[in-house]
């Protein structure tokens, strides 16, 4: 009875559940879904199940989400026909090299992070991160509600500005020391590792250049209307922030009071060091000049052209080259997270390869809708795609089929293209869901049902808060 209790514990019990989930789409055919997606959605209910269940470590899932996309869709299927053949691709979509799916392991995305990771590194080991601390938190005092307000700000606005992840990769250092003081059973350190990546997520609402589907949305709104030769619609940088920015704000001052009611602070006041020592070393102004260096490529990244992926190479090879960053240093980096995420951009390759996306956005009538309703659906949509693929594949999926849904419904294209953006950018219930969540849960300090719980709710309020607010903001800014 003992051993048949252990067989069904709750980890053997998601795996069973995954296993089943595996096989089910095999023997059950799902009207208007191709072969290809069939077993896509195999896949990506394992990934699912495994992911919020961790019934094994997250980036093992990721390696074992590669692996299934290259078995199962992939050329290498075909040669191994003897067992499952290769899967009949919806027409127009190629089928992908096993290549595709390995060169996630290299994405752009990743370089990225690893960049964030040496900043990160060099910041706790100069104490930067504890002078940024002193610096930044100081006009807020100590008390725990106001310090986490503090963190939420300044990552709201510097991720306006800047990458997310470069942003969430910076204040995690500085949050983290903080974090450290506190007790292991003060639910207040999980309410300050959700704090800084979601802020970070919302910040970026908030201008045209903070969140990639921001600028996915405005190209798309540039383009012009096959049937009238006019442009779709025009928003310019101010125009934006007009209706983002309050936007933003509103739903960050939402996630800062769930945080502060959920994972209330154990003691009144928080200790954090507010002197001010700067390490001297040859090594630490190494550090200094390649992290200032760094920050304000990333910062200026439309003036000079260099996108914020490339300057992410600059602290590793720096660093690295100059003795910085040891071999055994380098080992000892979070290399997990980036399988973690690598996973999650494979998993986005394969749900458009095999026509999965569209697919799943066709389930829904569009036509049969008003335009609030296209608009709140679209946004669910944007929302729930976003959660388990990358933002910006979700807006290029959705981006055309919003603008062919706006035409055909009457509706203003703006105002829908505005919702698959800032719905995009709300998906943040997993660690896989954005590279900041990812950053965050790198610290061990929150679990993922933690993370979902929180995730959700932020979401659920903003699809809410955007059906509410989107028309009256973007009448006040004059893009209506």
């Amino acid at each position: 009875m003992h051993d048949l209790k252990r067989l069904f514990s709750g980890k053997n019990l998601s795996l069973l559940i995954a296993l089943v989930a595996f096989l089910v789409p095999f023997f059950i055919e799902i009207p208007g879904l191709s072969e290809a997606g069939h077993r896509l959605l195999s896949i990506f209910l394992v990934a699912v199940i495994l992911w919020i269940s961790e019934a094994i470590p997250l980036f093992a899932t990721s390696a074992m989400v590669i692996l299934l996309l290259i078995l199962f869709l992939s050329d290498v299927s075909g040669k191994l026909e003897w067992a499952w053949g290769l899967a009949e691709f919806p027409e127009g979509n190629a089928v992908p090299a096993y290549t595709t799916f390995f060169n996630t392991l290299a994405s752009k995305v990743l370089i990225l992070f690893l960049g964030g990771f040496f900043l990160a590194f060099g910041a706790a080991r100069f104490g930067v991160d504890k002078n940024l601390a002193a610096i930044m938190l100081k006009p807020f005092g100590n008390r725990p509600s106001r310090v986490l307000l503090g963190l939420m700000l300044i990552t709201g606005v510097l991720s306006m500005w800047m990458s997310n992840t470069a942003t969430t990769a910076t204040i995690m250092a500085v949050v983290l020391p903080i974090i450290h003081k506190l007790a292991p059973t003060d639910k207040f350190r999980v309410g300050l590792a959700l704090g800084v990546p979601f802020a970070a997520n919302i910040g970026g609402i908030g201008t045209p250049i903070g969140t990639p589907p921001n600028a996915i949305v405005l190209g798309a709104l540039s383009k012009t209307n096959p049937a009238t030769g006019e442009v779709l619609g025009q928003c310019s940088f101010l125009q934006w922030m007009m209706f983002a920015v309050p936007i933003a704000f509103l739903l960050m001052a939402v996630a800062w009071l769930l945080i502060i009611v959920m994972f209330p602070a154990s003691d009144k006041s928080i200790e954090i060091d507010m002197n001010v020592k700067w390490a001297k070393s040859r090594h630490a102004t190494i550090y200094y000049v390649t992290a200032i260096f760094t920050i304000l490529m990333w910062v200026t990244g439309t003036l000079h052209g260099i996108n914020s992926y490339v300057v992410g190479m600059f602290p590793v090879v720096i660093l690295l080259a100059t003795g910085v960053v040891t071999a055994k240093e380098f080992r000892g980096l979070d290399w997990d997270v980036l399988w973690l995420v690598a996973g999650g951009i494979a998993l986005g390759v394969g749900v458009s390869a095999a026509g999965f996306d569209t697919w799943l956005v066709g389930l829904i009538d569009w036509n049969a809708m008003s335009g609030g309703l296209i608009g709140i659906a679209i946004c669910g949509t944007a929302l729930l795609m976003s959660t388990f693929i990358s933002n910006s594949a979700a807006t290029n999926l959705l981006g055309p089929i919003a603008v062919a849904v706006a035409t055909a419904a009457g509706a203003s294209t703006m105002m829908i293209l505005a919702f698959v953006a800032l719905g995009a950018s709300m998906a943040m219930a997993l660690p896989i869901s954005t590279p900041p969540n990812a950053i965050a849960y790198a610290a061990g300090t929150f679990t993922t049902k933690q993370m979902v719980l929180l995730g959700a709710i932020i979401g659920a309020i903003g699809l809410l808060m955007n059906y509410l607010l989107l028309g009256p903001l973007l009448r006040m800014a004059g893009v209506l």
